[in-house]
C-alpha cells in the first residue's frame, strides 16, 4: 500500500516519500516493475466506484454512506476496505461540523406545549412536521431560508427563501406544505418559541388547516434537534463551500440542494440508508397492497 500511495503522489518528490514512509527507492521501482496482484487491481477498481459515489453525492458521504451506496448499486465490499481505500486516496467529506445552532429569542407571550417531548418519531407520513429558520450569507446580504420537514420519512415539504426573515417568509413554507401534502386534521406542527410561528397570520393558517401547533422549551436546540439536523446538513454539505455573490445564486443553489439531492438522492442513517422519497414510496405501496 506505501508503494501505491507514493506512485499516486505525483506532485511530491519520490525520494520525499520513500524517506517519509521508511521505504527505500529501489524497494519502489522494484515494485513499479512488477505486474500488480489482483488484490491491488481490485482495489483499483473498488476505488473508482469509491469515487463515483463521492462525486454523484456531491462529497457528502463518509466512509459508512459510501459503502451503503456501493451495497446499493451491487458493488459487493466491506466497510472497513472502503474506509481504508477512501482515507489512502485522501477523500473526504465536504462536512465541516454536525450541530452548529443559531437560535434567536425573543420575549413573548405564552408558548404552545411540547407535544413531542424529543420523541422524533411519527408513525405515518403527515403526522407530524417540524420547522425552523436559518440564514444562509452571501455578498449581496442575508439570505434566510424557512424550512418544514416531515418526521416520519424526513422530507422537507415545504420551504421558503427571502431577504427578510419575516411572518411571509414562515406563511409561505407553510403553504407550500399544505398544498403539496394536504394532511389530514391533527397533524402536529413542531417549532421553537420563535416569534415569527405565533403571528396571528401564521395561527389563522395553522387553525384553518385543522393543525395542533407544539414548541420546544427555551434555550434547547435538541428539542427541534431534525430540524436543527437539516440545516447542519445543508450547510456542511452544501452552503460552507459555495461562496454567494446573489441572494438569488444561493437560492438556486439551496433549491438544488432540497428537491434534487436532499428529498431523491441522499442517504439517510436514521431512515436505514434509504431517500425521503423511498421511504414515502414504500409506506404508500404497503397501505395498497
Amino acid at each position: 500500500m506505501k508503494y501505491a500511495f507514493i506512485q499516486a503522489q505525483w506532485q511530491w518528490a519520490v525520494a520525499a516519500l520513500c524517506k517519509g514512509l521508511q521505504v527505500s527507492r529501489s524497494g519502489y521501482y522494484d515494485w513499479q516493475g512488477r505486474k500488480p496482484s489482483r488484490r491491488a487491481v481490485a482495489n483499483q477498481r473498488l476505488l473508482s466506484h469509491i469515487r463515483n459515489v463521492h462525486t454523484q453525492y456531491r462529497q457528502a458521504y463518509g466512509a459508512v454512506k459510501t459503502w451503503q451506496a456501493l451495497k446499493q448499486q451491487g458493488i459487493a465490499c466491506g466497510k472497513h476496505r472502503v474506509a481504508r481505500l477512501r482515507k489512502a486516496a485522501g477523500i473526504e467529506a465536504l462536512r465541516k461540523r454536525r450541530f452548529r445552532v443559531t437560535v434567536a429569542h425573543h420575549h413573548t407571550a405564552e408558548a404552545a406545549p411540547d407535544l413531542l417531548n424529543r420523541q422524533f418519531q411519527a408513525a405515518a407520513p403527515d403526522r407530524i412536521w417540524v420547522g425552523d429558520m436559518t440564514f444562509i450569507r452571501t455578498r449581496q446580504g442575508w439570505l434566510h431560508l424557512a424550512v418544514l420537514v416531515d418526521l416520519f420519512s424526513r422530507k422537507v415539504v415545504g420551504w421558503s427563501m427571502g431577504e427578510r426573515a419575516n411572518g411571509a417568509l414562515h406563511e409561505s413554507a407553510l403553504q407550500m406544505a399544505l398544498e403539496q401534502r394536504k394532511p389530514q386534521a391533527g397533524l402536529i406542527h413542531h417549532t421553537d418559541r420563535g416569534l415569527l410561528y405565533r403571528t396571528a397570520g401564521y395561527r389563522a393558517q395553522m387553525a384553518e388547516a385543522r393543525i395542533r401547533p407544539s414548541m420546544n422549551g427555551r434555550k434547547t436546540a435538541y428539542d427541534n434537534a431534525v430540524a436543527e439536523s437539516f440545516f447542519s446538513n445543508l450547510k456542511n454539505e452544501w452552503v460552507h463551500h459555495h461562496d454567494f455573490n446573489t441572494r438569488e445564486e444561493a437560492s438556486l443553489a439551496i433549491f438544488d440542494y432540497i428537491e434534487c439531492f436532499y428529498n431523491t438522492q441522499r442517504l439517510h442513517q436514521t431512515l436505514a440508508y434509504q431517500t425521503p422519497v423511498e421511504v414515502e414510496r414504500r409506506y404508500y405501496a404497503q397501505q395498497c397492497a
